[in-house]
């Protein structure tokens, strides 16, 4: 068995639904279903026996010692983190507790759990962060892409946070012996987004005829993977990857914040037409900057190619399309997301964005 945190948010409910269509080892779920964590993403697991899902806390100490004791993971993968840069600017203590608090606890707990190991099963065990390419800060137009040694100067709350934990990530291999991974992603895109983030926001609001909403020119730089290959590299890492080891992993694709809506519409356009037959691109409307917005991200994703054999299946041409029209077809599920909160957390971010 294995252990996922954060497994109903949108990385980690993409995990379990591809860990559980290629595996039959049992899969352990603990998330504490935040505004980003969602059953309804793993409703086609409802009556699968390999799939256990708990409600609860990394940061709930008692909790975890319990499920551990009780269900001996061999791995345990660690996606639970509060991760979008615009709340952590509004309010940034949430981040503090679950990124830095919440993963200190969850490995205290694990460090235990391990050094309780018998000796073959403290070899083969694994723990695996996953962390963000935003931890490396921001690059201008022309520098080389982040690659595993590049420093940390992460400039949001939220990336200070991720870099804080994967700092106590790399202290407990390094202090304590304890076989960790960290793999650092560029942007994902895919199913079940939740519609703050980009593009499930630009296909949401444009099918809802509401104005497109780019932050100051458009001209921020990301490199765009795939969710589906995100998920296949972190199995990958977890199987063969080096304890201690980094791994970046991207989709070698990047591309402009504008250029990404433009996409979008135009795929739009071509799928689900305005009843005007007028193009959704008339609905883009320029907003107000964030605060230290980075403008550029990159990986350089060359060393889990060489060392693991692992490339983007995806390009992104044929990625966004299956997301657009995973978006079309499960319309249902955006409207079930969009409770009031969330609306409320859209009007504050963008209302005091306007033009």
């Amino acid at each position: 068995m294995i252990l996922v945190t954060g497994g109903a948010g949108f990385i980690g409910a993409n995990f379990v639904l591809d860990w559980l269509a290629q595996s039959d080892e049992a899969l352990l779920n603990l998330d504490k279903l935040s505004y980003a964590g969602n059953r309804e993403n793993l409703a086609s697991l409802t009556n699968d026996p390999r799939h256990l899902f708990v409600h609860g806390d990394i940061g709930d100490s008692e909790l975890t010692d319990r499920l551990l004791a009780q269900y001996q993971p061999r791995a345990i993968l660690n996606f639970a983190a509060e991760s979008h840069v615009d709340r952590s600017i509004h309010g940034p203590e949430d981040f503090i507790q679950t990124n830095i608090v919440g993963t200190f606890h969850l490995l205290e707990a694990v460090r235990a759990y391990w050094n309780g190991l018998p000796d073959e099963a403290r070899r083969g065990f694994r723990f695996l962060q996953v962390s963000t390419d935003e931890v490396y800060g921001s690059l201008s137009r022309d520098e080389p892409a982040f690659s595993e040694t590049h420093r940390y100067e992460p400039n949001s709350p939220y990336s200070a946070s991720k870099a804080a934990s994967d700092h106590l990530v790399r202290a407990y291999h390094h202090t304590y012996g304890l076989p960790v991974l960290t793999t650092n992603c560029s942007n994902n895109y895919g199913p079940y987004h939740f519609p703050e983030k980009l593009i499930p926001l630009i296909i949401v609001n444009a099918l809802a005829g509401k104005p497109l909403p780019i932050y100051g020119d458009g001209q921020q730089i990301r490199d765009w993977l795939y969710v589906k290959d995100h998920c296949s590299a972190i199995r990958r890492v977890l199987d063969a990857g080096r304890p201690g080891e980094t791994y970046n992993i991207g989709g070698w694709n990047e591309k402009t914040n504008l250029d990404i809506v433009h996409t979008v519409c135009a795929l739009l356009d071509e799928i689900s037409p305005r009843a005007d037959g007028k193009p959704y691109h008339e609905q883009i409307r320029y907003v107000t900057d964030r605060p230290g917005h980075d403008r550029r991200y990159a990986i350089d994703a060359r060393k889990i190619e060489r060392e693991l054999g692992w490339k983007p299946a995806e390009t992104f041409d044929t990625g966004i399309r299956k997301t657009v029209q995973w978006y079309l077809q499960n319309q249902d599920w955006v409207r079930h997301v969009q409770s009031g909160a969330y609306r409320d957390w859209v009007e504050k971010n963008y209302g005091e964005r306007q033009p």
